[in-house]
């Protein structure tokens, strides 16, 4: 059974989702110890969402909320928040909406910014650091690597992405207004990760050429060198901060970064280093500075606006400046992310199928080689009686099997398992049950190879049968 606990900027303060991502990376492992019905566990935290799509182990009929709450217990103790406050913010995802929902949310459908690009991104890493981590499980793969081919199909098929959108560019939009010039515009980028990438590819596209970059953690030379701009050492920090005219802030520092602290100081190393000059005197005039906010935790420390002439921009800032979606766009692109995740639950209910139909072909092929070992101890050696067997077996199996999928699709699995056992005392393989994904997506083509086929051909049964 999957599951999806969801707090995001729908339905959380920024305050609790940056607790939340804080220490998003430990909250998988946690979350696996914390009950024996987990069986894996994927964390999605972005600077606007937090999520836990977890695979459970649950027998049928039973309540998975037990679970659940422990592992909503086990989040607020990685994030230092108490399990009842989370429960009340938290979005709860189960069964196939599951699919629907990441779908969505990995298209951009559900971004501050409808239809920004990073997010697909940060899925996609979320699933590798469960992979290093050993949390994730392959039902959890599956879900992940079909949210990252429906973000993609959307992309190619759907305009919602067409113009870059994205956080980083919205809230340069939002900048406009104090820039008169963005080719004469100092920027200070801070942070070396694929945001500030994106980051700086959006200030580019705007004509910004004086771009220098810093990096908290000591990237800074690496990524100047790879992109083209100066680095800013730890000991120029503060001066090159008060120097720009925008600082886009974009790391993932559990720390401030930006401060009142560092611009004032900046501002008095700049007036210092301007009366050092022999006959100098320091210039007068109207500072103005916007720093751009991106991070979660944040970056930048709320008393910077306390600076004269500084403007802060933030996530929950731009958030009420997100514009509104584009309707045709984005029914064209919920229409791709609904369709995929029907296929996706009719494939996964088909799956649950999978130790019975296994069960089912054993038991009927099992009887189908007797008869053929008996037909062939009386001489009958041209063939044509085994190829009259396998083929009724065909016939047979037809009907089963298309009513297998039916009822399927109608969530009524266990009438078709509880008739098999009723008929011919046949039980799910348990060894099927614990097969392979591939083995099980095998079980699940032999469901819909008869649906609209018709009954299998005595060849079709032969390859059946050897496999």
């Amino acid at each position: 059974m999957l599951i999806c606990l969801t707090a995001s900027h729908k339905n959380a303060a920024f305050d609790l989702l940056e607790r939340l991502s804080a220490n998003a990376e430990h909250a998988a492992p946690r979350i696996l110890d914390g009950h024996d019905a987990v069986r894996g566990a994927v964390v999605v935290a972005t600077c606007n969402r937090f999520e836990a799509y977890l695979d459970l182990d649950a027998p049928e009929g039973a309540s998975p909320v037990p679970a659940v709450h422990e592992a909503i217990r086990a989040v607020g103790t990685v994030a230092g928040l108490e399990a009842d406050e989370l429960r009340a913010t938290f979005g709860f995802v189960h069964g196939n909406a599951v699919a629907g929902h990441l779908f969505a949310v990995t298209s951009g459908l559900e971004s501050v910014v409808v239809g920004e690009g990073e997010i697909a991104g940060q899925v996609r890493r979320s699933l590798e650091r469960a992979r290093r981590k050993g949390t994730t499980t392959p039902e959890l793969e599956r879900l992940f690597q079909r949210a990252s081919q429906t973000s993609r199909r959307v992309k190619n098929e759907t305009g919602i992405g067409g113009e870059g959108r994205s956080l980083v560019r919205l809230a340069l939009d939002l900048a406009e207004s104090r820039v008169t010039d963005w080719a004469a515009t100092r920027v200070l980028l801070v942070g070396t990760g694929r945001f500030a990438g994106a980051s700086l590819a959006a200030l580019r596209d705007r004509g910004v050429t004086d771009v220098r970059v810093h990096s908290p953690s000591g990237r800074a030379a690496k990524f100047a060198a790879g992109h083209g701009i100066e680095a800013v050492p730890r000991g120029e920090y503060a001066t090159a901060a008060a120097d720009a005219d925008i600082i886009v802030t974009c790391t993932t520092a559990e720390h401030h970064v930006v401060d009142k602290a560092l611009i004032a100081v900046g501002r008095e190393q700049l007036e210092a280093s301007v009366a050092l000059l022999p006959g100098a005197t320091a210039p007068v005039r109207e500072v103005r500075q916007l720093v751009i906010d991106l991070g979660l935790p944040r970056n930048v420390a709320p008393d910077v606006v306390d600076v004269p002439g500084v403007d802060l921009l933030d996530l929950e800032t731009i958030k009420i400046h997100a514009p509104l979606e584009e309707l045709g766009a984005t029914d064209a692109a919920r229409e791709i992310v609904s369709r995929d995740a029907r296929a996706f639950g009719d494939l996964g209910e088909e799956r649950d199928l999978a130790p019975a139909v296994v069960a089912l072909r054993r038991h009927v092929y099992g009887i189908l080689d007797g008869e053929i070992a008996r037909a062939k101890a009386r001489g009958d050696d041209d063939g044509r009686t085994e190829a009259a067997l396998r083929h009724m077996a065909g016939v047979l199996l037809h009907t089963p099997m298309v009513r297998s999928r039916e009822l399927a699709r109608a969530g009524e699995q266990a009438a078709w398992i509880d008739g098999l056992e009723a008929l011919f005392g046949v039980k799910p393989d348990e060894a099927a049950r614990g097969a392979s994904d591939a083995t099980d997506a095998a079980a699940a083509r032999d469901i819909r190879s008869t649906d609209a086929s018709g009954p299998a051909t005595a060849d079709e049964s032969r390859r059946a049968d050897a496999s």
